[in-house]
């Protein structure tokens, strides 16, 4: 096992190749499972020594199941703040995760698509994340470790209630199914709130970029379960999976009529922000994923067609503050942050041609697999 993150972590172009089905509109698929074990109180009620002795237990049972063994791990207060917000800024951990310490630690496969929290909320937070719309694969893999430590640690479970943790939303199967959409298009046509809305009706959650409590920025959107009993694990994911392609559907419609109905709204969206990305001297975080967001889209509308798009996902995550200060070599304040982030945004920039307006087309038909069959009337939107 490593204990060296900065020689362990991918560089963010090699996160950014990482590419799977619909990616175009979703970024990524998660899985979640919540999980404690017997014979000790949940973390957030546990004196530090016993955290300290259920994380050495679990950070040993974990260590042990094959896919993780040349992972790394360590104990939260090993890690810098800098350290824990990267982790973050990749979906590796929860920001409530990044405000641990002692007795709280962290274990993360080789490819980082497996990462289990230990002592977050409850004694075992594990993750499968995986790009594009793979909830079904990302369900797979966190299922398969879970068998591995089921036989390995005694879980804390009732008969009549399911697995049981910390948070009352969480007992039962204890599992968050969650995808993150990139929705410039039902943004820009005012149909976001209606659609959030209606997921909203259908027991799901829409939150911003780093869930719950956090904005929508860059126009990303997390949608997940918040019901964790009454229904398989499959259950839920298949049916987070089919609203997920129905949003889909609706995102695509929005770009389509975007283009036909409103053509100038979007060519001023696109030429402001790529000509502020590309000549500003100063530009927040906030900012920069916004107008990141816009040019994102124009590339999907072939208005970039030199350009790889992850270009423009890579930039997403460089010019985040912790990715940014880490490639500085050091903390910088939050005013010279917005000036290296808009140094680095001009020079990656400088080549980039400008954005076409002529014989655009919005994504193909082909680009985006259907839904394999129809949902039911009840999961509408």
């Amino acid at each position: 096992m490593s204990n060296d993150l900065h020689s362990f972590l991918s560089l963010p172009a090699d996160t950014v190749r990482k590419t799977g089905p619909m990616d175009q509109i979703v970024l990524s698929s998660r899985v979640r499972l919540a999980r404690n074990i017997q014979g000790f109180a949940f973390p957030g009620w546990a004196k530090k020594s016993e955290r300290v002795r259920s994380l050495d237990i679990i950070r040993s049972a974990v260590e042990q199941v094959p896919v993780m063994t040349s992972g790394f791990a360590d104990s939260m207060d090993s890690l810098s703040s800098m350290d824990k917000q990267i982790l973050v800024e990749r979906h590796l951990i929860s920001r409530e995760h990044a405000a641990k310490s002692g007795g709280s630690g962290l274990v993360l496969d080789r490819l980082e698509s497996l990462s289990v929290m230990i002592n977050e909320e409850d004694h075992l937070r594990m993750q499968s994340l995986r790009p594009g719309l793979q909830l079904r694969e990302a369900w797979q893999a966190v299922d398969e470790m879970d068998s591995a430590l089921e036989a390995r640690l005694p879980y804390a479970f009732s008969p009549d209630l399911g697995f049981l943790t910390a948070c009352p939303t969480n007992v039962g199967t204890g599992i968050r199914v969650s995808a993150m959409l990139h929705l410039p298009g039902l943004v820009l046509t005012e149909l976001i709130n209606s659609i959030v809305q209606s997921v909203n009706k259908l027991g799901l959650a829409v939150r911003g970029l780093y869930g719950e409590g956090t904005e929508a920025l860059g126009n990303i959107f997390q949608v997940s379960n918040q019901m964790t009993l009454g229904e398989s694990e499959l259950e839920i994911v298949e049916r987070l999976s089919k609203v997920v392609h129905q949003m889909i559907e609706h995102e695509l419609n929005a770009r389509q009529k975007l283009l036909e109905e409103k053509p100038k709204v979007l060519f001023n969206h696109v030429g402001r922000a790529f000509g502020i990305l590309a000549n500003a001297h100063s530009i927040s975080s906030k900012e920069a994923m916004n107008l990141l967001s816009l040019v994102r889209l124009a590339h999907d509308f072939k208005m970039f067609p030199t350009v790889p798009r992850a270009l423009f996902d890579e930039l997403l995550l460089v010019t985040q503050p912790a990715h940014l200060q880490r490639a500085q070599a050091g903390k910088l304040a939050a005013d010279e942050r917005d000036i290296r982030r808009a140094d680095l945004l001009r020079d990656r920039l400088a080549e980039t041609p400008r954005p076409v307006t002529a014989q655009l087309t919005p994504p193909e038909a082909g680009d985006i697999t259907p839904p394999p069959e129809p949902p039911p009337a009840n999961d509408a939107l």
